[in-house]
């Protein structure tokens, strides 16, 4: 090794400069720590960059330490051990030749002995050297059995030399949440190593398992019975050891039960404190303000509007009560209400905050309001976090400086968050919680809003009115028929809202296609990255996002010499790629053209890649207003977001919504999925498909049942 021109120390990603003894080949891949003057085999294939040239991309590497004086000191001297300069270096080699390496592991005592060096440096010098081989033992021995080197670095970060033994006499211990390795790459391990397919480690692993894959279903917690079938079922074992372990779980409090539904710890203290600290609010009411009526009746003259009857309940309810809720649909005044809020608010000196759980939802709050809206993440003050979860500084400690806090999108609030947000409060501080109960829940585990309303804790105002002037729109007016279970109005051609007949799935991908290309831009002037956003009900099949995102690209963003590409997962990106983050990470940096700076992209942001370092494997996206930098592997949570699900709409509003509705599988063809999916819409929303499809959709309403327990523990409390 020549040079090492980048290196990302979390993730192992490399560039280098090789010697062959020939040429300097720029070698490129994630490596365990490695130095000037080591010798390396590299395993790969070659590739060639359009900027770069010629690279090696490194699949594999076996990494040996020098073994003469000369390569020593050069490789000493590059400061490969800490403690080491190349004065000090220039002594050592001097005084042990060829041998030096294996004095620093084994006989750190004879270091001493030089002028300088006393016993303690002496042992400080030699843990460094092995610490160094250490990690690179882990990195190779893990990587026997498919765990990558950036794996490898974080957990021989948490478990140190010794990792190797513990993972491989128990695999199931990299399910940890510090790891986030799955339970079936850890079962793939196991299986390898010829372990007991019955043994406790890989039961408890299985049970923890499934209670963490379903908070991806919006659960947090799952009735014991049902656990325990699951796991019988996924692990093939006797219901009796099942059971066993996960009374083991339940009694090292590694799993947590309640009234016979079973909790990961963080789920169960979120939803219990939250309980606690919305009771404290909800009876520590302020001081009634006897200038309410007579201040609502100045907001009115100051804005010429005139309030209805349950908007005006509303503002009365926000301002009387420690907790109240607003919800209703489109069209039915619910910006106007929170207006009046927030001017109430002012009127009466209090200091009001205004947030929203997405970048999007935030930014359309300030439009509608006039006010700075922030994230609940920015709000909280994010920090980062080594192991990928947030910390807040906002917390009961340091709580926010306000005597009102308006949190909007509610139904997108999941139990973790929420329950942070709460800590945040200060005492004596409103809160007033603003979403639509008709649109569908939370990506994340909980179900807040729904929970909320249901406890009876406080004043729910639900406004159904809908103006005369919003029902101008067929959006507005169709989306209420929608979640009233009517059929919606698709016959006529004079409005905002459309739908382009076809039962040939191929012919419908294709007018999708045409719309957001051709058709939209000509006739609307919108811009199909920035304006037009397709939302489809599901992933897979010819209409999912999946097959939609590509026929998109290709028409969109097709390939080209001079466009680079980066492979990141199982997918390769392109600049110029409009891209969604699918899942938090508070640890991306992003810059502002004003010189803000700050941390954190999170589940749903859209954005566009503007600029792809191949040689480095960093990769710009434009989010909005904000410059992301990603690494290769940071990268990985990337998709493609010319096509999105509904359910990672949510909290957003499009200018353009083009909606495919043919062929819904019937696991997502309910109501309040469509509802939310037409309610994205601001200026035209066009369904592709068939009449018969979309009112399959308004008759189905049932909703995906969660198991949650925020309005058990809210109703207990009240109890007591």
């Amino acid at each position: 090794m020549e040079r090492i021109t980048f290196r990302n120390e979390q993730s192992g990603f490399t560039v280098l400069e090789i010697n062959t003894g020939e040429e300097l080949v720029t070698a490129v891949g994630s490596l365990s720590p490695v130095s000037v003057g080591e010798s390396v085999r590299l395993s790969g294939r070659w590739d060639s960059h359009a900027t770069f040239g010629p690279q090696f991309k490194v699949e594999s590497a076996e990494i040996t330490a020098p073994n003469t004086a000369a390569a020593i000191l050069r490789y000493l001297s590059s400061g490969a051990v800490r403690g080491i300069g190349p004065s000090l270096a220039k002594r050592l080699v001097c005084a042990f030749g060829d041998n030096t390496l294996a004095i620093l592991e084994t006989s750190p005592g004879r270091l001493s002995k030089l002028k300088g060096i006393t016993p303690k440096k002496a042992e400080e010098i030699s843990e460094e050297f092995k610490k160094k081989f250490g990690v690179r033992e882990v990195v190779l021995r893990l990587g026997e059995y498919g765990i990558g080197t950036d794996e490898a670095l974080l957990i021989f970060s948490r478990l140190g030399v010794t990792a190797p033994d513990l993972v491989l006499d128990n695999p199931y211990v990299l399910c940890d949440d510090d790891f986030a390795v799955s339970f079936e790459r850890a079962d793939a391990i196991a299986r390898e190593r010829s372990l007991d397919p019955s043994s406790p480690n890989r039961v408890k692993a299985g049970i923890l398992h499934i209670l963490r894959h379903n908070l991806q279903n919006g659960h947090t917690c799952l009735p014991y019975k049902k656990l325990a079938e699951t796991a019988v079922k996924m692990l093939a074992q006797a219901p009796e050891a099942v059971e066993s372990e996960l009374d083991g779980l339940l009694e090292s409090q590694a799993a947590v039960m309640e009234g016979g539904m079973v909790f990961l710890p963080a789920l169960y203290q979120a939803e219990a404190y939250s309980a606690e600290r919305l009771g404290i609010i909800a009876r520590t009411s302020p001081p009634a303000a006897l200038t309410v009526d007579r201040d609502i009746n100045e907001i009115e003259r100051a804005l010429n509007i005139k309030y209805g009857a349950l908007q005006r309940e509303a503002i009365h309810a926000a301002v009387q009560n420690g907790i109240m809720v607003l919800t209703g649909g489109p069209g039915t005044g619910k910006t106007t209400t929170l207006n009046g809020i927030i001017k109430l608010f002012e009127l009466q000196k209090v200091d009001v905050l205004l947030a929203a759980p997405t970048g999007r939802a935030a930014k359309r709050m300030s439009e509608v309001t006039g006010k700075e809206a922030k994230t609940v993440h920015r709000l909280l003050e994010v920090v980062w976090s080594d192991t990928n979860r947030p910390a807040f500084l906002r917390n009961e400690r340091n709580p926010l400086t306000c005597g009102a806090l308006i949190l909007d999108e509610l139904s997108m609030m999941d139990a973790l968050l929420f329950e942070g947000l709460l800590r945040a409060l200060p005492l004596g501080c409103r809160l007033i919680m603003v979403g639509d109960s008709d649109q569908l829940p939370s990506v994340g585990a909980g179900n807040i809003l729904a929970d909320v309303i249901a406890s009876q804790i406080c004043p729910v105002i639900c406004l159904r009115k809908v103006f005369r002037q919003a029902m101008e729109s067929l959006i507005v007016a169709n989306a209420h028929l929608i979640v009233q279970g009517d059929p919606p109005q698709l016959a006529r051609r004079d409005s905002d809202f459309f739908l382009l007949k076809t039962a040939d799935k191929q012919k419908a991908l294709e007018t999708v296609v045409d719309l957001t290309v051709g058709r939209l831009p000509q006739s609307y002037g919108f811009s199909p990255l920035s304006d037009i956003q397709v939302l489809c009900p599901s992933r897979k099949w010819e209409l999912g996002s999946g097959s939609v995102n590509e026929a998109l690209r290709a028409a969109l963003n097709p390939a080209a010499p001079r466009k680079n590409e980066l492979k990141c997962g199982f997918l390769t990106l392109r600049e110029g790629d409009k891209v969604m983050q699918s899942k938090n990470n508070y640890n991306v940096l992003w810059n502002k053209e004003d010189g803000t700076r700050g941390q954190g992209v999170f589940n749903g942001d859209i954005g566009v890649i503007t600029q792809i370092n191949k040689a480095a494997g960093v990769i710009d996206v434009l989010f909005d207003d904000r410059r992301a930098e990603y690494g290769a592997e940071e990268a990985t949570a990337l998709e493609l977001a010319y096509a999105i699900t509904v359910h990672k709409s949510q909290g957003s509003e499009f200018p353009c919504v083009i909606i495919p509705v043919l062929n819904v599988p019937n696991l997502l063809a309910y109501r309040n999925l469509l509802y939310t999916a037409v309610t994205r819409a601001r200026k035209l929303l066009i369904l592709v498909g068939t009449q018969g499809d979309v009112l399959k959709m308004i008759k189905n309403n049932k909703k995906m049942n969660r198991y949650t327990y925020l309005r058990r523990f809210i109703e207990r409390a009240r109890e007591e």
